[in-house]
């Protein structure tokens, strides 16, 4: 006789290797389906009950897998370096940022050369700005901990505001003549997954260590967190046009013409104030270090 209270027990606890097993399975297969099918293909509707059931059983078990990273994270040695060296997070954080916008350059470089669209230059150069700003900083996190040259900090910080101001206002003309000049930029909807995955974790976690790394007074830490919050700005834009490129049609080309340009503007106007507000706080911080400076 089928005991079926251990059964559905079994079910909404599985084992943790036959969940790890399955979470990137039903992702694949959930991205497969929303491209390839209808949703109403027996395939797509097996893919959503799949996925539907993979969140549910990761619900379940988030008691246990918080337990379990307290505990790791108490008892490995390793772990516990991290979460105690706040320098060596920075420099992890700075080295993976700097990893991680240089694939999304060659990505974007890839996409500019398959589709011949300078939109796409635009972007390569910015991230790869990106990428040379967050190397930039790295050296100094490297050689100081938090604070403890506050003179050449500023000046790091107020040189990163320049080359922000700079490359955004570069940026801003390439923005106005995609959105205003009726060039067609193409997605394909496994990129534009890619770009709403890349964006939301990009924007989430720019905000969290804006804040987390504010109580450190440090500002190479502030450029490190202002550049990653303006990347994750820019990339939502990316988003945007993305979204509109390959769920839009003849309804939402009106939208389109005047949404993207307020959207651009917002982001650049956004990401200038922050470069003014970097240049102009450093030389009042060092004005009251060095009032000769």
């Amino acid at each position: 006789m089928i005991d079926w209270k251990k059964l559905g027990w079994k079910l909404l606890f599985p084992h943790i290797a036959i969940l790890i097993l399955l979470t990137p399975i039903s992702v694949a297969f959930l991205v497969l389906s929303l491209v390839y099918f209808d949703s109403t293909n027996i395939l797509a509707i097996l893919s959503y009950l799949l996925s539907f059931y993979v969140l549910l059983a990761i619900c379940f078990r988030m008691p246990k897998i918080i337990k379990f990273l307290k505990g790791l994270k108490r008892n490995n040695k390793y772990l516990s370096k991290y979460f105690s060296d706040v320098n060596l997070r920075i420099n992890i954080s700075l080295y993976g940022s700097l990893v991680w916008n240089t694939a999304f350059a060659i990505f974007q470089l890839f996409l500019g050369v398959s589709q011949h669209s300078l939109w796409f230059y635009s972007m390569f150069a910015y991230y790869v700005i990106l990428a040379v700003m967050r190397f930039f900083l790295v050296r100094h996190t490297r050689a100081y901990k938090p604070a403890e040259e506050r003179n050449i900090e500023l000046k790091k910080y107020r040189f990163c505001g320049w080359l922000l101001l700079v490359m955004n206002l570069a940026l801003s003309v390439i923005i106005t003549i995609v959105s205003l000049g009726g060039k067609e930029i193409k997605y394909h909807m496994i990129t534009t997954i890619a770009i709403a995955a890349y964006t939301f974790f990009t924007f989430t976690f720019a905000i969290i260590n804006i804040v987390r790394y504010k109580k450190y007074n440090s500002p190479v830490y502030s450029a490190a967190k202002m550049i990653s919050l303006i990347a994750a700005s820019v990339s939502m834009f990316t988003l945007e046009t993305a979204m509109l490129t390959v769920f839009g049609g003849a309804e939402t080309e009106s939208f389109s013409k005047w949404m993207l340009p307020l959207t651009g503007a917002a982001v650049m106007v956004f990401a200038i104030t922050i470069a003014i507000y970097m240049i102009v706080n450093s030389f009042k911080q060092l004005k009251k270090i060095t009032p000769n400076d």
